[in-house]
């Protein structure tokens, strides 16, 4: 078996982390670190290389002493209670573990994958369509930096006219400005002030692990996540006419009357990105949307992303 590995910019990933690999490879498994990530590429470094599953060491948007870890299998399937999290659970406290077989011991080798990651998500854009745009990127001093930092290098190679104004984009897991979670209207500000003060098209606010990001007009008006979906679904039923749209049951009439009205089918799944994720294989679908700034594609392996959305936006 082989497993992918990263984690977040919190204090303790990283020792986290590495205790998680030598558990992994004691019980026999090899052990592919990506380093530090955001959890959407410990989905992509899953589904890319075909592996039988990935964890990413993260406590996302939670205070900065917290950490966690999420899980994966084949595909980037997700593990959670009802799927196998529960089997983990009654293994953990049962404790019967056998002796180290150091003859059949796992390897452990360092690898990365950020650019077949930046290569994938550049998929969804036409770069050549770009219009003039001036984008306002506040990364909260979580993951987001560097992949942020390497897709505005690969745009600019492109020569798309993207201008990148970043705050906050240094890695620091003591999260000087603030815990990243900008579904808190405390944590919006600094974004809000800078697309003001620079005067740009848009604002991108991402939490520790960047699997959701947040979006501010023009005006430094903070849009919820709700109204993307919507956009987001037209979108994807202007390049897929006909195609099933899955959402939340949470405040649902717009995002139903946009996806009807564009032609396509709004399936309603119960909340929660287990669920979702196992809708949209059911029902073959091309997006999936939740009010909570979750945002989950077919082409991703059905995952959901932070970095998609606003490229598509």
């Amino acid at each position: 078996k082989t497993i992918v590995l990263g984690g977040d910019v919190r204090l303790t990933s990283e020792a986290l982390k590495l205790a998680l690999a030598k558990g992994l490879q004691d019980a026999g498994v090899d052990v592919l670190d990506i380093g530090m990530s955001g959890t959407e590429e410990i989905y992509f470094a899953t589904f890319h290389l075909g592996v039988d599953g990935g964890i990413e060491v993260t406590a996302s948007h939670n205070p900065m002493d917290y950490n966690g870890m999420k899980l994966v299998r084949e595909g980037a399937r997700p593990i959670s209670g009802d799927t196998g999290l529960r089997d983990v659970q009654r293994l953990a406290e049962a404790g019967d573990f056998p002796p180290v077989n150091e003859a059949a011991r796992g390897s452990y080798r360092q690898i990365s994958l950020r650019d077949a990651y930046i290569g994938h998500l550049l998929g969804y854009i036409s770069v050549n369509n770009l219009t003039p745009l001036k984008l306002v990127f506040n990364a909260g001093n979580g993951a987001a930096g560097p992949v942020i930092d390497a897709i505005e290098a690969r745009l600019k190679a492109l020569g798309a006219p993207v201008e990148f104004i970043k705050i906050h984009n240094t890695p620091d897991g003591t999260f000087p400005n603030g815990i990243p979670n900008p579904l808190l209207p405390e944590c919006r500000d600094d974004t809000r002030k800078a697309v003001i003060e620079h005067g740009a098209d848009m604002g991108i606010a991402f939490d520790g692990d960047f699997d959701r990001c947040f979006l501010f007009d023009e005006k430094g008006q903070f849009i919820e996540g709700y109204y993307i979906v919507g956009l987001l679904a037209e979108a994807f039923l202007e390049k897929h006419p006909g195609a099933k749209i899955i959402h939340d049951p949470r405040l649902t009439w717009n995002t139903e009357a946009v996806v009807t009205a564009a032609g396509g089918t709004p399936v309603m799944s119960k909340t929660g990105h287990a669920f979702i994720k196992e809708r949209m294989r059911t029902e073959d679908a091309i997006y999936g949307g939740e009010m909570s700034a979750h945002h989950y594609f077919r082409d991703f392996a059905y995952c959901d992303s932070g970095m998609i959305p606003w490229l598509l936006v």
